[in-house]
């Protein structure tokens, strides 16, 4: 099973999207809300080079925002 890590805001409708596609194939993963840790959003910009949400960190291969193509090839869907 991979490990799967979203950082995202809660007010960000491609966070919402991205964690409902992944609930939708019964991917577990680790939501991290970067508006309120700033640690973990320090962790997401320098993995990413992104300051946008969402990134999702899949088994340490990062995809910036809902690219439902890439994410499902790196999760084998």
């Amino acid at each position: 099973m991979p490990k799967v890590k979203v950082y995202s805001t809660p007010t960000c409708p491609y966070c919402v999207t991205v964690k409902e596609f992944l609930k939708e194939h019964n991917i577990d993963f680790e939501d991290v809300n970067v508006a309120e840790d700033l640690v973990a959003r320090e962790e997401m910009i320098k993995k990413s080079g992104q300051m946008g949400v969402p990134v999702v960190d899949i088994d340490g291969q990062i995809v910036v925002g809902f690219d439902k193509e890439k994410i499902s090839k790196l999760l084998k869907l």
